[in-house]
């Protein structure tokens, strides 16, 4: 479910009947902050502190919270919690959920602040705010915050596949790149360290002056190449276990496939596409573009109105991927749609303004493979795969 999933299941009209204790926590390595708001308070917040990751202690304070409030009014009121996207993921989340509380997980970047002035920060003053941002959602505020999707453990966990080979990935670039500086301080060019014989190669390499590989050198060069050769087994490993998952995921849907039968998407960027995005429900194209950074940011005051770009706001993994399979469909999609639309755009700016316009056929390309996965619906002119 998408933000705006979520501001739809909100209250449609504003409430200011909200009995309930409302929660927040300030979470951090050493102690939890519990901010705490009754309806018996008088307005007036409570903040206690447990140790962290004391879930035990946690849920007394929130026994102890409710027994106050029903010994001063004599009523049992709900307890609804809210916690900030951060280090500690969603465990905390799913335990209170668990134990039948109503618990909100926050993008922290869409919670308004003061501007007035330097802006202090402490836990006791972001978890008052957590708590206001909490009492607005509920009475129905429009745009007040971003309550986040929670993925399910099971998508949580599909999507670490494809972040590990980008990590692992990244690795080997600075692996590959360690070894040949090392190489070109001494006047040695063109070795490639990815190739099948670069053992071989590094024992008949000399220096630029004529000289064998000073014996140090080569040693360390040789424990490069130990990690070097670790990594690239990791990432066969890792990608043979998301081709299983993949295997395993067009069973249940036809989703991967489809996305597979496109000629210029390979298994990777199938992977990255259904596990950080596509496999999640959005209800129009707008979600999706806003869903990976790609929807624009206007900028209208009086007669100003101009636009600032993409918003970049959204899920880097995706949005950066989309960009390299932007370019990659001019290669193999020649004849679609999306690619004269990009040529023609381009021919009218005279040549000019490539990489601005390859962010919006990615956004285009985007909405297309959505529409393709979910309903069905063919990109015009796209090339698909011989069996």
């Amino acid at each position: 479910m998408s933000v705006a999933n979520e501001r739809s299941e909100a209250p449609t009209a504003i409430r200011s009947d909200l009995g309930a204790i409302f929660v927040s926590l300030e979470l951090s390595q050493s102690k939890w902050l519990i901010t705490s708001l009754s309806p018996e308070g008088g307005g007036k917040m409570s903040k206690h502190a447990v140790a962290a990751s004391a879930v035990a202690e946690l849920l007394d304070q929130f026994t102890e919270l409710n027994r106050k409030a029903q010994a001063r009014t004599g009523k049992c009121f709900p307890i609804i919690v809210i916690q900030e996207a951060g280090l500690d993921g969603f465990w905390i989340h799913r335990v209170l959920q668990a134990e039948g509380i109503e618990s909100y997980v926050v993008d922290p970047a869409s919670i308004a602040i003061s501007r007035r002035r330097r802006r202090a920060k402490t836990d006791r003053i972001d978890g008052e705010a957590l708590v206001g941002a909490l009492l607005a959602y509920k009475r129905g505020e429009p745009r007040v915050c971003a309550m986040i999707r929670v993925p399910t453990p099971e998508e949580e966990d599909r999507r670490r596949v494809s972040r590990e080979r980008k990590a692992l990935t990244n690795e080997r670039v600075r692996h590959v790149n360690r070894i040949k500086g090392l190489l070109f301080s001494q006047g040695v060019s063109g070795c490639e360290p990815l190739r099948r014989d670069r053992r071989k190669r590094l024992e008949e390499l000399q220096t630029g002056d004529g000289r064998p590989l000073p014996a140090h050198l080569k040693a360390q060069i040789s424990r490069e190449l130990d990690r070097l050769e670790l990594l690239l087994e990791q990432i066969k490993a890792v990608e043979a276990e998301r081709d299983a998952m993949f295997a395993a995921a067009q069973i249940v849907s036809p989703a991967p496939a489809l996305l597979l039968n496109l000629k210029g998407i390979g298994p990777e960027f199938a992977a990255v596409l259904w596990s950080e995005g596509l496999y999640r429900h959005f209800d129009n194209r707008r979600q999706i573009a806003a869903y990976a950074g790609l929807a624009p940011t206007p900028w209208q005051s009086g007669w100003v109105d101009r636009d600032q770009g993409v918003s970049k706001s959204g899920n880097p993994r995706l949005r950066s991927m989309l960009i390299q399979l932007a370019w990659l469909w001019l290669r193999h999609q020649s004849r679609s749609a999306l690619t004269l639309w990009f040529r023609e755009r381009v021919k009218q700016n005279g040549g000019r303004l490539k990489k601005t316009t390859i962010v919006a056929l990615a956004r285009k390309l985007l909405v297309a493979l959505w529409k393709y996965v979910r309903a069905g619906v063919v990109i015009e002119g796209a090339v698909m795969k011989t069996a």
